[in-house]
């Protein structure tokens, strides 16, 4: 007959050749260096997919889903195991197998993800989400393993029956507390310090260290020796990876990569110009040529945005708030314009900004840069602008909390007497969803919203106006300006921007900060072209 008493004494995990003292801080240190790598491997893989799928939420749901399925399928097999062997050495060759297994990701990862390249050039979305998925793959290994971490700790450190509770509890709140360290360490210190290749060589190197340190004292050196030889594996790949790009430009000759807490970054050279490049690379997001003043796209077209109001002229125009500087194409085209009139420009990511002044000249005395979320410095300042133009989303991604009709609520508050909000949205050469959705949810606020089209590019620039207006302005206006550049691409656009008036604003093409599904558009009109729809 079993017995029923809480002090039952539970056979004692083998291979223990330790004091139960020493023993007792190895099973807590790989329970937090397990529990810290977990989380940070899985923070250090949006990173490593950034550049290529963007950091999308569908992105998020895919890592975190994943890493949780990963992670539920290291508990039970992992406390299995344990039961069968409950070998404190076995469970330290596990987690040097994660050790290698995270070394061995950006080294493998890196053929797939050029991969996707050529697939989203391609509109093959069968390749793509291919690509995706074989990089998700990668993780299953050290995320499954790093699962076993936690209930074969609880077996080894387990002696009675009537302290399970304390000890199970005990331990995963350790795993817990590395878990909360996982998620901040990549993100403050080790990605803006190192980047992310060497962060999961750093994350490798940690669970090897530790599992090389453990057998060492659990006396199993031929064990040891084999994690010390995968040890060498990992920092050899290291070493051989160091230096190498994160992504090859997709044109032009790359300058300069990093990346920032926010992004990754590409300065491109292509003859004479340098273009700004950031994430996934699908979208420029500034130019530069020095004396150039008319680059042929949705930036010329900001600086005549104010041109719907009736009688308009250039002196009218006093001041400018940009939200979304990126390198600061649009605040030299508005300065050749205006003259020297003061601009605030609104950037996230300081290392755009530092960028921008390195490798484009945005330099100009008038500029006020303000390294801030666009939303958060409407909220925060009380002035108001002749001007405010938005170029904030980065295709194929964009920030849902700057398309809601709460923010262009706020962008209308901060307009002067005849000001105008203007936007740049992507689209492909025959979907204009987001291009109507936006015009449907400005013209929730603005009595009179236009869409012209920028020459060139695949991209749309919505314009709403403070005072009510007429697209009759547009024409007279650009015919009296003097001849020079604001006359030059007005004309472009009368020829060739099929400028239109939105009238209608239907509710279920409203964003609010309740519901904005600016991804689903996104996606919808990713896979519609690909289908050549």
């Amino acid at each position: 007959m079993a017995s029923t008493s809480s002090d039952l004494e539970l056979e004692k995990p083998a291979n223990i050749a330790v004091s139960s003292r020493l023993f007792h801080w190895l099973v807590l240190l790989i329970v937090f260096i397990g529990g810290m790598s977990s989380i940070a491997i899985e923070i250090t893989a949006s990173r490593l997919l950034g550049p290529y799928f963007g950091t999308s939420t569908f992105i998020w749901a895919n890592l975190i889903g994943l890493t949780l399925l990963y992670l539920s399928i290291g508990y039970y097999y992992g406390g299995r195991i344990a039961d069968r062997w409950p070998n404190a050495s076995l469970l330290l060759i596990f987690t040097a197998i994660a050790g290698l297994s995270t070394g061995m990701i950006p080294v493998l990862s890196r053929p797939i993800l050029e991969r996707s390249l050529s697939a989203f050039a391609n509109y093959s979305v069968g390749a793509f989400y291919g690509s995706l998925v074989g990089v998700l793959l990668l993780f299953a290994v050290p995320v499954t393993l790093l699962g076993f971490v936690s209930p074969y700790a609880i077996r080894l450190s387990l002696n009675r029956v009537n302290a399970a509770g304390n000890t199970a509890g005990s331990l995963y709140a350790l795993s817990t507390v590395g878990s909360i360290a996982g998620s901040f360490l990549p993100v403050l210190l080790l990605i803006p310090s190192f980047g992310t290749y060497w962060t999961f060589y750093l994350i490798a190197l940690a669970l090897l260290v530790a599992s090389i340190l453990g057998l060492i004292l659990l006396h199993a050196h031929r064990a040891g020796l084999g994690a010390v030889v995968l040890l060498a594996v990992v920092l050899a790949f290291a070493f051989y990876t160091d230096g190498r790009l994160i992504r090859p430009p997709q044109f032009g000759t790359l300058i300069h990569e990093e990346e920032s807490e926010y992004n990754y970054i590409q300065v491109l050279k292509q003859g004479n110009v340098t273009i700004l490049e950031l994430n996934d690379g699908h979208a420029v997001h500034s130019m530069y040529e020095p004396g150039r003043k008319i680059y042929g796209g949705y930036w010329d077209d900001f600086s005549i945005a104010p041109y719907f109001n009736a009688e308009q002229q250039p002196s009218d125009v006093k001041n400018v708030a940009l939200i979304g500087l990126a390198a600061g194409t649009m605040a030299q085209q508005l300065t050749e314009a205006y003259g020297p009139i003061p601009i605030d420009g609104v950037e996230i990511d300081p290392n755009i900004v530092k960028v921008g002044r390195e490798y484009f000249d945005m330099n100009e005395p008038n500029l006020n840069v303000i390294v801030q979320d666009g939303r958060y410095f409407l909220r925060t300042s009380d002035k108001q602008y002749s001007l405010i133009g938005i170029d904030a989303y980065q295709q194929p991604y964009i920030p849902f909390h700057l398309t809601t009709k709460e923010f262009f609520q706020e962008v209308y508050n901060h307009l002067a007497p005849n000001g105008v909000a203007v936007l740049n949205a992507g689209r492909t050469d025959t979907d204009y969803r987001l291009v109507n959705v936006i015009a449907s949810t400005m013209k929730t606020v603005f009595p009179n919203v236009y869409i012209l089209d920028a020459e060139g590019y695949a991209n749309s620039v919505v314009i709403g106006t403070r005072e009510p207006t007429s697209i009759a302005n547009f024409a007279p206006n650009i015919d009296r300006l003097e001849p020079g550049m604001l006359k030059q691409i007005g004309q472009i656009s009368l020829q060739s921007g099929n400028i239109r008036e939105w009238t209608t604003s239907d509710p279920q093409w409203v964003f609010t900060d309740d519901k904005a599904p600016v991804e689903r558009v996104i996606n919808s009109i990713i896979v519609d072209a690909a289908r050549g729809e």
